[in-house]
Order: structure tokens, then sequence, then C-alpha cells
């Protein structure tokens, strides 16, 4: 994630904050991944399309689930019919179809928020075990 935003900030002065808080439990490598790819297009998305001089990323560790959040303070995501529920939102966006697929695929959920104050997108995953005798990922930490 560190490496995400400082690329990020670096290419578009977009200032991108992190709060990535430890947590208890490893994540398979897909589940990892498939968060990495969330992150990485709704970063995208605030580059391109929120006007928002800033995003945060967190990551914390809620009732047994991986959660990850990336909020912008932009104009906010606009559908047909206004602002509206995350399927309306959903329907209007081949990436943000592609982070919802990624997690269904995983058995877990996206959320998209959205008003003229900015967006947050909620990405979450319950943890499971890390099969033992696989090499594990590199850890979702700060540091």
């Amino acid at each position: 994630m560190r490496w995400l935003a400082d690329g990020l900030r670096q290419r578009s002065g977009l200032e991108v904050d992190l709060d990535l808080q430890q947590t208890t439990e490893r994540l398979p490598r897909e589940h990892e991944l498939a968060l990495f790819r969330v992150a990485q297009e709704a970063l995208t998305n605030v580059h391109r399309h929120s006007k928002s001089p800033s995003a945060t990323v967190r990551f914390h560790e809620a009732n047994g689930q991986a959660v990850l959040e990336v909020e912008d303070r932009g104009q906010g995501i606009r559908s047909v019919s206004g602002y509206g529920p995350t399927e309306d939102l959903l329907a209007i966006g081949v990436g943000l179809a592609g982070m919802r697929e990624r997690m269904r695929q995983l058995g877990g959920t996206l959320a998209i928020l959205s008003s003229e104050q900015g967006t947050c997108v909620r990405a979450s995953l319950r943890f499971v075990e890390v099969a033992s005798g696989t090499a594990p990922a590199q850890p979702v930490e700060p540091s």
C-alpha cells in the first residue's frame, strides 16, 4: 500500500494518507492481492474523476474481517438518478463492477458511499486460515 500511495503521489501530486493497522491474522495471498487491486482501482478513480486534493486509505480488522476503505473529499459519483445506492453506482463503471466482482469471488463485499462531499469505497473479506506449508504472502501492515 505504501508503494502504491508513494507512486501515485509522485505521478499525480494527489496527497494519499495511510492508516494501516497491523492485523492479528494473515490473509491468503489471493485476498491480499484482491484488496490491493481494489485500492489501486479506487485510487485511480480518485485521481481521474473525483477532483479531490487527497485520499485516505484505511486498513483494519473488524469482527473477523479485513476492511479496506479508500475515501476522498471530491465531487462524488453521480449516476443518472443522482447520488444513490451502491447498486446504482456500480452499474455506471467497469472498474467499480470489477472491484465488486473481485470481492464477490472471495466471499467478500464491496460498498460505495457517495455524496457531493466525497466517496468512500469499502471492501471487506473474512479472515481465513492460511494453509500451513505454503509460503506467506507479503504482509499488509504499516512499516
